[in-house]
């Protein structure tokens, strides 16, 4: 490859992964993607009891009322974490996958709807697009965002070409001293770590009868501690491997340039919930490219 390529290439890697706002385009030319290696998402043999059994995943059942969610309780959480030292911050953590498995020749697309002010639009362009050319996508979808959109959210949990997983609460970094990314303060302990994942979790499992097996925090970033409790609550981290629209930043040209690269076994995140944005005329330049060069698209899941 040669250097003006290797040069335009990474700085299309780069950019912002907030995607909720104007301060997610001020943090573009401050902060750049660091992209991950793939790792496994299975709970290793030195992960605690607890975490181990509930990254098994199991059934929830009814108990008092009020659905009983896999994983561990917040008391459970904060009794085994509450005082653990993060020893790293950023796109990689323990359990963090950025790849599709070893062998797998698709491209998963990722599509982030972060909610909130600025943030809870909808990019009916870019989803008409994937369904008129049948191209399945995992659809990250934040609380807030769901909320203010019930009906589209109800035509997207029915349609088998999207897989729906979990984008937070508040869309908040996932840490558990406070640590901010893109000028975003993120969850401050443990306790607040769990709230954010299991308060979408709680609403997702109520509205789709079965509780989401993904998560990617907001900005994608976690550290080492809080990575764990995702996997102690039965979900798993998906970051990313390919930035393909730089928290809804990028021109179209740029997410045709940076999507249309993706090598075999990709996880790509971009964002579908500005629909001003470059991201849905640069994945329909991006994927008559890559079907053309071969490539199929799946969800994170297969």
């Amino acid at each position: 490859m040669g250097t003006s390529r290797r040069t335009v290439l990474a700085a299309l890697a780069g950019g912002a992964l907030a995607g909720c706002g104007t301060s997610a385009k001020a943090a573009k030319t401050t902060e750049a993607v660091k992209a991950g290696t793939g790792t496994s998402a299975s709970p290793s043999s030195s992960a605690s009891p607890s975490a181990r059994a509930s990254a098994a995943g199991p059934s929830p059942s009814a108990s008092g009322g009020a659905t009983r969610l896999p994983g561990a309780t917040r008391a459970e959480i904060v009794a085994e974490y509450g005082h653990a030292v993060p020893r790293t911050w950023g796109f990689d953590a323990p359990g963090v996958v950025h790849r599709l498995p070893a062998g797998q020749q698709g491209i998963a697309l990722t599509f982030d709807a972060c909610g909130g002010r600025g943030g809870s639009g909808y990019d009916s362009a870019l989803i008409d697009f994937l369904r008129k050319r049948e191209v399945p996508a995992t659809l990250f979808l934040n609380s807030r965002w769901i909320d203010a959109n019930p009906s589209v959210f109800r035509a997207l949990a029915a349609e088998p070409l999207f897989e729906i997983a979990n984008h937070g609460t508040r869309h908040l970094p996932l840490s558990v001293t406070g640590r901010s990314a893109y000028g975003i303060p993120g969850t401050r302990s443990a306790a607040e770590v769990y709230d954010e994942i299991a308060g979408n979790r709680a609403k997702l499992t109520r509205l789709l009868g079965s509780p989401p097996r993904f998560f990617r925090s907001g900005t994608a970033y976690c550290d080492d501690v809080a990575a764990r409790i995702v996997t102690a609550l039965g979900e798993r981290f998906v970051g990313f491997s390919v930035n393909g629209d730089a928290g809804a930043t990028f021109s179209p040209e740029q997410v045709r340039t940076t999507v249309g690269s993706a090598p075999a076994g990709s996880v790509v995140i971009c964002h579908m919930n500005h629909p001003d944005g470059g991201t849905a005329r640069g994945i329909a330049a991006a994927v008559p490219r890559l079907l053309a060069a071969g490539r199929t698209f799946v969800h994170v899941s297969s």
